[in-house]
């Protein structure tokens, strides 16, 4: 009778997110698969590491699942109607600043940071489920201005892409201010200026008008 193989012993689901944090912390090209052997469930061979995920890329593919479900639903509120354009934005910006400056995982984010250079054929494939939760995020912001526009909040005269690449170039930039180890209260403190330009943008009603 063939001998059962043993079994794993570890954690997968630990595993996921300490590899998780091994691509975040150095991203995708720079992260090993020595590293993550050293790393992830208390140390595994190689052969465990590929009957486990099979390999470097398709784990990494479950990190971005894993990343996507939950620290990167803090840029859900795009995408609640139920909140103003402007509030949709503004709460984006807050909750991606404080999930970045959390110091549970790495700081910054990973849709950010993880891959932003393709130097292999592997990771330029890798780089496609980062650059299309970049451009959704872009997209949601072009259709809050939209909706502001269309709401009478905002002028005809504003450029939605335009604007929408002022908000979402700060939102890309508050992962190298995290990863620099700027405080949150520093970097809210420049969400706070940065979203006056929304109110700058704004239609004055005709209260405000005749004051």
């Amino acid at each position: 009778m063939a001998q059962m193989g043993r079994p794993r012993t570890f954690d997968r689901d630990v595993a996921i997110t300490q590899a998780m944090h091994l691509f975040w912390e150095h991203g995708y090209d720079a992260t090993s698969l020595s590293q993550l052997k050293a790393n992830i469930g208390g140390g595994i061979t190689a052969p465990s590491f590929y009957a486990a995920f099979g390999s470097k890329q398709a784990l990494f593919n479950e990190v971005m699942e894993r990343y996507l479900n939950t620290h990167g639903r803090v840029t859900d509120s795009l995408f609640d109607t139920t909140l103003s354009p402007g509030e949709s934005i503004e709460l984006t910006l807050r909750r991606s600043a404080k999930m970045q400056c959390e110091p549970d995982h790495p700081a910054g984010c990973l849709v950010a940071l993880g891959l932003l250079s393709a130097c292999t054929d592997e990771s330029k494939t890798i780089s496609q489920p980062l650059a299309q939760a970049r451009a959704s995020n872009r997209a949601g912001i072009v259709a809050c201005i939209e909706r502001a526009i269309a709401a009478g909040e905002l002028p005809a005269t504003v450029v939605p892409d335009a604007l929408a690449t002022v908000f979402d170039s700060f939102l890309l930039g508050i992962s190298v201010l995290a990863r620099d180890g700027e405080p949150f209260e520093k970097i809210d403190k420049a969400i706070t200026q940065i979203m006056t330009l929304w109110d700058a943008s704004r239609i004055s009603s005709p209260a405000l008008a005749n004051d």
